[in-house]
């Protein structure tokens, strides 16, 4: 039986080019006045929407993976995650670099306009909220939370608070660390005359340090040897602390190579987020100085404020502070060497 013969595709059909070439209304245009350089406003922040849809469907995807009860180390699951997760980092970059192209509007061809836009604002990009939520932004985190909703029509708001409701990448990623046995099971480190991996690791740490940095020590305690100290508040349990670090340390072997890719790429997420908001700060500052925002906020000082307080990996990327040089590294046994490599 053959196939049910399917209509042709036509390219702007596909694209639904009408509707993305159509979309553009110029405040100016309607008021009678002369501002060539909304054109370049609205599409630049148009593009930019289309790819946080996009980065959106990316961490959808991802945090469904992350959701199943097991992820079998001998399933695509993990690599997919991995290339989802580097693509929303290469959008990042993208969106980063686009800043490029707006900065060319200098600060006359923006006040040509910029107060017909009242009370619209780049505050009101839900899908901006969005990401930061489904990454893991808690709300507790939040520079002005006061702020944060009173700008958004009802619709949004609910919108928002549906996303912070979903558990995030950040929670999903902490469940699926504490289950890693590596460093608890017992039987791999009989072979090394120790009940726990973090007894040897803590003496070959501690061995390492200087005189100036013993105070680490106390530090890492708390972190990862003494679950009675682990501070409140973490995004990550004690556990998942744990697994995150050894996944650091023993990343050369097999099975960690890809949950390694999977932690650098998060913390690169961080690091295109912040230099996205950055950028951002700078071109404000150029553009308007100290005049406050069009959607009422301080401007480049809340812009910089929040970029100071919204890292979302921060914890993962103080683990840093922890690792020893590979000729430091305790060996491991060799029943868990075999269990770290392909079967």
């Amino acid at each position: 039986m053959s196939a049910p013969q399917r209509p042709p595709v036509y390219y702007s059909e596909y694209l639904q080019l009408d509707k993305i070439l159509n979309a553009q209304f110029p405040e100016s245009s309607k008021e009678g006045v002369k501002a060539d350089d909304e054109m370049l406003f609205i599409i630049i922040h148009q593009t930019y929407e289309l790819w946080f849809k996009l980065v959106l469907h990316e961490l959808n995807i991802v945090c469904d993976i992350f959701k199943q009860k097991e992820i079998p180390n001998n399933s695509p699951d993990i690599f997919n995650a991995v290339h989802r997760i580097e693509r929303v980092c290469k959008i990042l970059e993208v969106c980063v670099q686009q800043m490029t192209v707006i900065e060319t509007m200098t600060p006359l061809d923006f006040l040509d306009f910029r107060d017909l836009l009242r009370p619209a604002s780049g505050f009101q990009s839900i899908q901006f909220k969005m990401i930061e939520a489904r990454l893991g932004l808690a709300y507790d985190n939040r520079f002005g939370k006061g702020y944060y909703l009173s700008q958004l029509n009802t619709a949004d708001i609910e919108r928002v608070k549906q996303a912070e409701a979903d558990e995030s990448l950040i929670v999903l990623l902490n469940r699926w660390l504490e289950r890693m046995p590596f460093t608890e099971n017992e039987a791999y480190w009989k072979e090394k005359g120790s009940s726990s991996f973090w007894d040897i690791y803590k003496r070959a740490y501690e061995d390492s340090l200087s005189e100036n940095e013993k105070g680490n020590m106390q530090t890492f305690t708390k972190l990862f040897c003494n679950p009675a100290e682990y501070p409140e508040g973490r995004s990550f349990s004690m556990a998942a602390n744990r697994n995150a670090l050894f996944i650091m340390l023993y990343r050369d072997h097999p099975m960690l190579h890809l949950p390694f890719e999977l932690i650098s790429y998060l913390l690169e997420i961080d690091e295109m987020l912040s230099m996205w908001r950055h950028r951002h700060i700078h071109m404000v500052q150029r553009t308007i100085g100290k005049r406050v925002g069009t959607g009422g906020s301080t401007g480049a000082e809340y812009l910089k404020s929040a970029a100071d307080a919204h890292y979302i990996f921060k914890e993962m990327a103080e683990l840093t502070s922890f690792l020893l040089p590979r000729n430091q590294l305790p060996s491991l046994p060799e029943s868990l060497q075999k269990d770290l490599g392909f079967k």
